[in-house]
């Protein structure tokens, strides 16, 4: 990889935004030592004032929101509305994470007839962060926050192809607390190998994923790991096509340009209600795609990341049209040859395995699915490697709950899909190929620190009666 990281603007390819300089093995060493040495006194600090950062942090990243959601949208392509809403929403986790770390990593004590145990909950140490492109923001503070909380400090490697605004944001934590590092593979294996780094996170691509995930326990290091999803949407025979509810499927599938891990990206509709889906689906994409530059107001599809994206994304709707039938969906306001954009499409008349089907798109194109028994939906459904979203959609809550059940997914959305299925509360990650660790939530504050406990057992207590050398308790 060259010394510097020049990212261009995928809306207009001719436009660099900005450059980073990439940090060889010896810089990442510098960021992890120099992490190591502050995390030393920042585990001593009271939780309250740790929470206090993040606070203040919080307000940092709000005061900068509009000049940082322009830098964000150059350099991803994501509409401007979209890249405010990220940042927006950081901001509002920074701010939850703070009011709930405090009590989420208190010691907890019982003292009862058993004895007394005190459960401690301790920081790792340095957190190694290893974030995408699609989402860098709050993918990285979903890290640096609860990492910080809880006594540890981070190193931060953002994705090449979005390394700028995060950087920006990260700057808001005060020094030493958190380090940004830039580069490729070779950054990556360099921090995620390092021996004082006693915590991965990682967010992105299965490949990346495997290297990490063999990377990190040849150095016993415990990770945290979001691979992606190829999420079903099962339409139930009372699902409700309403305007609404198609613009909300609609939009699950092609926001951010469809490259979201959690995107809607299998549709599954009774074939009794097919044709009627199909024109409700098409209806909805009339009103709410719009191709376009990611600055103009109105536009809610930007491009797709880059040249490789764009080229592997239009050989998947080449293969879509020889197997089947492709639509084009919503308006088109930009010239396409001006950055890497790709005309949103659907696919029918497939089968399960045509790549649309059996693969992640992680693009602008949805395949819909005729299904004929909800049994045969689920197992289509579950079929492949993968398992981190999924959706049911019904006029009856309580069939769509027991029909969720079914799905092998890490979370599955009810009636809604994508980011406006999400909440701060709820725990999010993937099951199967998926990856495995949480984020947001309870679950995902305490995914920073480890559970040491001191105990002492009822019978060695003052009159607790002793016990034989060597024996079992009961």
């Amino acid at each position: 990889m060259p010394a510097e990281i020049v990212r261009e603007n995928p809306a207009r390819r001719a436009e660099i935004v900005g450059r980073v300089p990439v940090a060889d093995a010896a810089g990442v060493d510098r960021a992890v030592r120099a992490a190591a040495d502050r995390q030393r006194s920042w585990r001593e600090v009271p939780a309250g004032e740790r929470a206090a950062v993040l606070l203040r942090a919080a307000d940092a990243v709000e005061a900068m929101l509009p000049g940082t959601a322009v830098l964000l949208a150059r350099e991803t392509g994501k509409p401007l509305a979209d890249c405010a809403g990220e940042l927006r929403f950081s901001v509002a986790y920074l701010r939850w994470a703070a009011a709930r770390a405090p009590a989420a990593y208190a010691d907890r004590e019982t003292d009862d007839a058993a004895g007394r145990l005190v459960l401690r909950r301790r920081p790792y140490g340095v957190v190694a962060a290893i974030t995408p492109w699609n989402a860098p923001v709050i993918l990285a503070l979903l890290k640096v926050g609860p990492a910080l909380a809880a006594g540890n400090t981070a190193v931060v490697k953002p994705s090449p192809l979005a390394p700028l605004a995060v950087t920006r944001v990260l700057a808001a934590f005060p020094p030493g607390l958190v380090h940004v590092v830039h580069g490729g593979a070779e950054a990556g294996g360099a921090l995620v190998g390092h021996s004082s780094v006693h915590r991965v996170a990682f967010t992105g691509g299965a490949a990346a994923g495997r290297a990490i995930g063999a990377a990190a326990p040849a150095a016993l290091t415990p990770a945290v790991l979001e691979l992606g999803g190829n999420d079903p949407v099962v339409l139930l025979d009372d699902a409700d096509l309403s305007d609404a509810a198609m613009d909300r499927l609609v939009m699950a599938s092609f926001a951010t340009a469809g490259q979201v891990c959690m995107a809607a990206k299998r549709l599954y509709a009774p074939r009794s209600r097919l044709a009627e889906v199909r024109e409700a689906y098409l209806a909805a994409a009339e009103r709410a795609l719009v191709l376009g530059d990611p600055l103009t107001e109105g536009t809610t599809v930007g491009p797709v990341v880059s040249a490789a994206a764009a080229e592997r994304v239009r050989a998947l709707i080449a293969d879509s049209a020889e197997r089947g039938t492709v639509t084009g969906l919503g308006a088109v306001r930009v010239d396409l040859e001006r950055g890497h954009f790709v005309r949103p499409a659907l696919v029918t008349d497939v089968a399960d395995d045509a790549p649309v089907v059996a693969e992640e798109q992680f693009g602008p194109v949805v395949p819909l699915l005729p299904y004929d028994t909800e049994d045969e939906a689920v197992a289509r459904a579950n079929a492949g490697e993968l398992g981190l979203g999924a959706s049911v959609w019904s006029a009856d809550e309580e069939r769509a709950f027991a029909f969720a059940r079914r799905f092998e997914a890490g979370f599955t959305f009810v009636n809604t899909h994508n980011r406006t299925g999400m909440a701060l509360h709820a725990p999010f990650g993937g099951v199967k190929r998926s990856g495995h660790g949480r984020e947001y939530g309870v679950e995902g504050l305490l995914e920073y620190v480890q559970t040491c406990a001191v105990h002492a057992p009822a019978a060695f207590r003052a009159g607790g009666g002793g016990m034989d050398a060597g024996a079992y308790p009961l």
